[in-house]
């Protein structure tokens, strides 16, 4: 098990905070360990409109729960895994979270799932001292710090941010495809505005003059207004801050209207099922992206045989939404373990701020953190669909 590798010479390492940050008084809990056991909680979407993530999200965290807990735990204590459904719905992710601290008692927050429901409980999360660790958004509020709230040092993203992942991919395709209008179709939510972001700051950068900019509310199943809207504007490049579904249902219209442009998805739109459930409504879909996709029949050793293991246990084929949500109870096992027998908030955060990285094996960029950045990693790929399959044309790309 790769979770176990380099953990004896990690063993009570101590770390030592800089003088300026120690200054910052930081409230952390020490709920949830007991002598045998650590409690994490997570919130996901298993019901809602975007199940297909937090299902498969949820899944690759049992699996690496039960990887780590197989091979000893942390320093002798098993993982106590508590996941509820927050159904994508903002309020209810606000009482998930309060149960999860106040009645459950966890540790730690690890890999909650979307910008809106992760937003709308983060204040909860850190005034109880708990570390909000690898969420699945990579919205700015996830791992910007403010100087001024030292309860933000207990939150921490390993995903390419949206605003710098769209930035990069923007610049990639301007240069690619040399675009006269580009436009954007954007979620109206946390996520889909710093995709918005992205795409406006990139374009200035670039001094390019944006074209259409046109939103759809969280949920909508309808994108006929929106695609009519920008074919009649005549953009020639169109950026989707969308999930899976609406990928798809946006370009369902476009090819409806016979309109041929480039699509380029963000982050989110990158993963399994879009090529699978869009079959060749989607076909030559560019996306920013944080890892090459592996599929089994090409894949080779410890990844090949993690998604054959992953296939055994849920009955399904791994994607990338798995492979997140099972690197984010990875990492913190990781920092957990470097913290010590003597677990404490205090000494997860001073792991976690030491500069060691986590590599996974599924070939992300490196995981590090330092006092003054939260974030792993800036840098992106952009893949296309290719034959029903993603295909990596660039790697370590950034703005």
């Amino acid at each position: 098990m790769r979770f176990r590798e380099g953990m004896a010479a990690l063993a009570g390492a101590a770390f030592v905070l800089s003088a300026p940050m120690a200054l910052a008084q930081v409230k952390t809990t020490n709920q949830g360990i007991t002598d045998t056991e650590i409690a994490v909680g997570t919130h996901q979407d298993l019901s809602g409109p975007i199940k297909t993530w937090g299902v498969s999200v949820a899944n690759g965290m049992k699996m690496a729960t039960e990887e780590v807990n197989a091979a000893g735990g942390i320093n002798g204590r098993k993982i106590r895994m508590i996941i509820e459904d927050s159904g994508y719905d903002p309020k209810r992710a606000v009482l998930d979270t309060q149960k999860l601290i106040e009645k459950d008692q966890v540790f730690s927050m690890i890999g909650a799932m979307g910008s809106p429901t992760v937003l709308a409980a983060q204040d909860i999360v850190l005034d109880a001292g708990v570390t909000q660790l690898f969420p699945l958004t990579a919205a700015q509020f996830t791992f910007k710090l403010d100087p001024a709230k030292p309860q933000d040092r207990l939150k921490f993203n390993n995903l390419p941010p949206y605003i710098e992942s769209t930035r990069a991919a923007m610049k990639y395709m301007v240069e690619l495809k040399h675009p006269k209008k580009p436009c954007i179709m954007f979620q109206d939510d946390e996520y889909g505005k710093n995709v918005l972001d992205g795409f406006t700051q990139q374009l200035a950068a670039m001094k390019i003059e944006p074209g259409t900019q046109t939103s759809y509310k969280r949920g909508a199943t309808d994108f006929s207004a929106q695609i009519a809207r920008m074919k009649a504007d005549g953009c020639d490049l169109v950026l989707l801050g969308t999930v899976i579904r609406e990928t798809i249902g946006a370009m369902t219209e476009a090819k409806k209207l016979g309109w041929t442009v480039d699509f380029l998805g963000a982050t989110p739109t990158d993963v399994i099922e879009v090529p699978l459930l869009g079959k060749d409504v989607v076909e030559g879909l560019y996306a920013a992206g944080g890892i090459e996709i592996p599929y089994e029949d090409t894949a080779k050793g410890k990844v090949k045989d993690w998604l054959v293991n992953y296939k055994k246990m849920f009955g399904v084929d791994a994607n990338t939404q798995a492979i997140i949500g099972y690197d984010a109870i990875q990492t913190f096992a990781f920092y957990a373990s470097m913290a010590g027998k003597d677990l404490t908030g205090q000494k997860l955060l001073a792991a976690l701020e030491s500069g060691k990285e986590f590599h996974s094996m599924f070939g992300s960029p490196p995981a590090k953190f330092s006092p003054t950045n939260h974030l792993a990693s800036t840098a992106i790929q952009v893949q296309q669909v290719q034959n029903g399959r993603w295909k990596v044309l660039q790697e370590g790309l950034e703005y």
